[in-house]
């Protein structure tokens, strides 16, 4: 192995399932279907999200931005994925480790924050309907976004840089599809106990109080929505939110079960299938879900694909005719 300093290899070598060969033919299948699929169907949303007057509100601006996170997302991972599946070449530069460290953090810590951000709209839309353009104004919504993406930068950025200055004492091998910071950590050698102290402490911020304060959400929500004299209202509300809850139990499951523990505990293959799943798994769903529930954004993407096949219409024109 050639060593460029003291301080980290030249290259890592990606283990993935190269004890279970026979995992990574059907893995790569899954993968070559899937990210064009979560591609076609979070563009669909930003697409009809912005093109379609009557989904210009907060909460599909969110939508919006929650697509485009999730297109960051898989595609920090995915093409590492498939190249270590694929091919005989296991290796990735230390150089791109680092970019896909921070990349991929940034966008997870961003996601935690940005679904909690989402319930708290569905809740002044439902519990606090008088307020909700006084409080979600334009200029509002801006500001929130852009803390959200600066709180998810900051967390990946000093998080990672911190695991970046663990030793590794010569080893280039991880036990994974990817670089990430809970497997870095484990692969390091020497006193490594503050840095599993730091990273559970941040993630209880990054995990355990969002969700908290999403159920808090929710729950003041069902008690709005029970209220609700109309069958029809009631019904709109549940399948808004329900969508919504979908993707946070989705996405906030497996961080959980990955980010809440000591790296040390990790067991063998718990860090690859639960980046399968929050980093492609639920990406890819995200779209369905919300489209399958929500008559608004199924009706813009059918407006949007009736405009898209006729040969005497073009995607202008959907805002001068809706």
């Amino acid at each position: 192995m050639t060593i460029i300093n003291e301080s980290h290899p030249e290259e890592f070598i990606l283990l993935g399932f190269a004890d279970r060969p026979w995992l990574e033919l059907p893995l790569f299948i899954i993968l070559l279907v899937t990210y064009p699929l979560a591609m076609l169907g979070n563009i669909a949303i930003i697409l009809v999200s912005m093109l379609d007057p009557h989904l210009h509100s907060p909460m599909y601006f969110f939508l919006t931005n929650l697509s485009f996170l999730d297109m960051c997302y898989t595609t920090s991972i995915v093409p590492q994925m498939l190249t270590n599946l694929g091919g005989s070449t296991k290796t990735i530069s230390y150089m791109r480790c680092v970019v896909q460290l921070y990349f991929f953090h940034t966008m997870g810590g961003t996601e935690c924050v940005l679904l909690a951000l989402m319930s708290f709209d569905r809740y002044v839309a439902i519990c606090k309907p008088l307020h909700y353009t006084l409080v979600m104004n334009q200029r509002t919504c801006l500001l929130l976004v852009s803390t959200v993406w600066l709180t998810g930068i900051t967390y990946a950025v000093s998080e990672a840089t911190v695991t970046l200055q663990l030793p590794l004492c010569g080893h280039n091998k991880l036990d994974h599809l990817l670089c990430e910071i809970p497997v870095l950590i484990k692969t390091a050698c020497g006193e490594k106990e503050t840095n599993e102290l730091a990273l559970s402490v941040v993630c209880i911020f990054f995990l355990a109080v969002p969700l908290c304060l999403i159920l808090a959400s929710y729950a003041c929500i069902g008690h709005a929505v029970l209220k609700i004299k109309s069958s029809e209202g009631r019904k709109k509300a549940f399948g808004t939110c329900s969508s919504h809850l979908i993707v946070v139990l989705l996405f906030y499951g497996p961080a959980i079960s990955m980010y809440l523990q000591p790296p040390s505990s990790i067991t063998k293959d718990q860090p690859k299938f639960m980046a399968l799943f929050y980093g492609v798994v639920t990406p890819t769903l995200n779209p369905f879900i919300y489209t399958l529930r929500n008559k608004d954004v199924k009706g813009a993407l059918s407006k949007l694909s009736r405009y898209i096949f006729s040969p005497k219409r073009n995607f202008v024109d959907i805002k001068q005719n809706s």
